[in-house]
């Protein structure tokens, strides 16, 4: 697995820590937790888009955020599971996937 790829898997997954503790947070030390987990969750996307398409990575990270948000409120605070939300967030993955195949197509063709 390439090393930018790693950084991808890392900023999602704190970006879903981050939006979290947004959740959560009550008190002015949460605060002083959340916000340097937040700036290394920027640092590291930014090492991922030096060696990937930053499209492709605002991507992931995006739709990670999103359908980990979606399903972080229907395990840990109760939102309810509906066919609706299972759509969008196939369409949501669906996109992903199809960036990521386009971006390789035209790297083939730049290369060709």
């Amino acid at each position: 697995m390439n090393k930018a790829w790693i950084y991808v898997f890392i900023t999602s997954f704190l970006e879903l820590v981050w939006i979290y503790g947004f959740n959560v947070a009550s008190t002015w030390w949460h605060w002083a937790i959340l916000v340097p987990i937040i700036i290394l969750d920027f640092l590291i996307l930014s090492k991922a888009c030096e060696s990937l398409p930053t499209g492709t990575v605002y991507a992931i990270f995006a739709a990670a955020g999103t359908v980990g948000t979606a399903l972080m409120d229907i395990y840990f605070f109760d939102e309810h599971l509906t066919l609706a939300k299972i759509f969008f967030i196939g369409i949501l993955v669906l996109g992903v996937i199809a960036l990521n195949l386009t971006d390789d197509t035209n790297k083939k063709e730049v290369t060709e």
